[in-house]
Parts: structure tokens; sequence; C-alpha cells
């Protein structure tokens, strides 16, 4: 791992309790905002985007590090919106959180039939977020190509409900 790679481990925040009680909440705002780490995390997260055509990045954090990805990548970027946020809406998808429920919109006339996508996020967790967001693209008719996230929370066991999708997942805790 390189050092800026490694740099940016340090600058990811626990925060307990957020956003509800019970939930470790990573913050990636100072990895972000500190230029060589956020470079060098864009960089290792856009390595396996090769041969995609768009990134989905997955609302709110998502959507930073899937531009970000995407740029690197020479492709485009679509986002993956919360309920309401789209003026025109291609296919939406409720799903479940580790603390609620929510539903993601994709937006109209952005997926083409057989585009492949990469979905990007900042956290796979339980999964549910990622889970839909791939049930969204496919709805459209697009493929999803890969998936990657920054951070992987493992004993969460996401990463099981993606059986079949591959997942690139650049730190696990």
């Amino acid at each position: 791992m390189s050092s800026d790679l490694e740099r940016a481990v340090g600058l990811i925040r626990t925060v307990p309790d957020y956003p509800s009680a019970g939930v470790l909440f990573r913050d990636i705002t100072p990895l972000l905002a500190d230029a060589a780490a956020f470079t060098a995390v864009v960089g290792a997260m856009a390595e396996p985007v090769s041969g995609c055509d768009v990134v989905v990045g997955i609302e709110a954090r998502g959507f930073l590090l899937g531009a970000a990805v995407a740029y690197a990548a020479g492709i485009g970027v679509v986002p993956a919106r919360r309920l309401g946020k789209l003026p025109a809406v291609a296919a939406s998808r409720e799903y479940q959180l580790e603390y609620g429920t929510a539903i993601l919109e994709l937006p109209a006339q952005t997926l083409s039939p057989g585009a492949r996508v990469f979905i990007v996020d900042d956290v796979l967790a339980t999964g549910g977020t990622m889970a839909a967001s791939c049930e969204l693209v496919e709805q459209v008719g697009a493929v999803v190509s890969g998936i990657g996230v920054l951070i992987e929370l493992v004993a969460l066991g996401g990463r099981q409900r993606l059986d079949g999708y591959f997942v690139h997942a650049l730190l696990s805790y």
C-alpha cells in the first residue's frame, strides 16, 4: 500500500452513534479534504473500471467518489438519488438500511440498455443500498460490470447480498 493510501486510512474518522444509536459512522470528509490521499484513493478505486461505459455513484458520498473515479477512468457518471430528487425517473427501488428504509432512483435517459456500469459508493455495510443500486441498473437494461467501495464493513455481511457481482473494496474493517 502506498504511503498516500496509508495516510488516507488514518484520515477516516469513526463516529459512534451516528446517525442513530449503535451505528459506527465512517466519516471520510478528512480524507476527501487531503489532496494526496484523495488522489491515491481515486486512482486505486478506478483500477477495476476498465471496459466500463459509465459509473453510477450512490447518494451522497458515492457521488463524490463516483464522479472522481469516472473522471480518472475517462467515462461518464450517473447519480443514484434518494426519492424525490430527480425531475425524471427511469427506475426506483425501496431497500433496507441498517437503521431504516430508503428509496433510490435513477434518472431517465442516462443508462442505455447493455451499458456496462461500475457502481461506486463509500461504504459497503449490510449491502441493502448496493443491492438496490444493482437492481436499478439492471431494471433499465444495463449490466453491472463491477462494484467499488472505499470501505467494506466485513462483519455486517454486505458482500453476501452481492453474490455474483465483482466487488472491489479498497479498505476492510
